[in-house]
């Protein structure tokens, strides 16, 4: 996932940088409005600062937003009410107040994705994966060979995760701040439960392999008459 951070307080922005790379964000870092908004893209996600040397990060915001629907997240020392409510109504997806923990951005960065998945894929209500897999992301509905699979809530959040980069090894630290909570302090063990719950409803259809000491790997299951 890309992400563009606007941001100019410089430890500030290389604390974000370091943080979101170990969890496996690519981050392009502006430190003004007018580089931000000449940025040529692609990205997934804005973080952006509200004081910002050049320009007022609202008007920034209000500019990215009429281009598009890339989601936005304000981050900002600027806790004022007022100016949570005018970001989010020029357009933000969500506003976080400084000072905050990479955690917390993350888990707002995720959160935001899901819920405006259906926005950024409209028109295509169910993703395909492979030849016998499909999950609708706005209905939260998953189906094999046409037929729905009942899938517990959490077990679902799971499946949307890992398949949202498939192949991809997604650490267990990712995977609990994403589909469980930034602040979870269960055990982990749960994670490894949920795993085996989808290994076993989707045999055959996608293959979740244990990476010892990082995470897991989720991988679509090639048709076998069509390999």
């Amino acid at each position: 996932m890309h992400v563009l951070l606007v941001e100019d307080d410089e430890p500030v922005a290389e604390s974000l940088r370091r943080g979101l790379k170990r969890y496996g964000f690519a981050v392009d870092w502006v430190s003004t409005g007018a580089d931000a908004l000449a940025h040529p893209g692609p990205y997934d996600v804005v973080l952006l600062d509200l004081g910002l040397p050049d320009t007022d990060g609202l008007d920034v915001c209000k500019a990215l937003r009429e281009r598009g629907s890339v989601p936005i997240i304000v981050i900002s020392a600027r806790s004022d009410e007022t100016d949570r409510v005018v970001g989010l109504e020029l357009g933000a997806d969500d506003y976080v107040s400084k000072p905050f923990g990479v955690r917390e951005v993350i888990a707002r960065i995720r959160a935001v994705m899901r819920r405006v998945q259906p926005r950024t894929a409209a028109g295509a209500p169910a993703d395909r994966y492979g030849a016998r897999l499909s999950i609708d992301r706005k209905a939260a509905r998953v189906h094999v060979d046409g037929a729905e699979i009942a899938l517990a809530p959490k077990e679902y959040d799971l499946l949307a995760f890992l398949t949202e980069e498939p192949g991809a090894l997604m650490s267990r630290e990712q995977i609990m701040e994403a589909v469980w909570d930034a602040n979870w302090f269960g055990p982990t063990k749960t994670l490894d439960v949920h795993v085996a719950a989808l290994r076993r409803k989707l045999a055959g259809v996608v293959a979740i392999a244990a990476v010892r000491g990082v995470g897991f790997r989720l991988e679509i299951v090639e048709d076998a008459e069509s390999a």
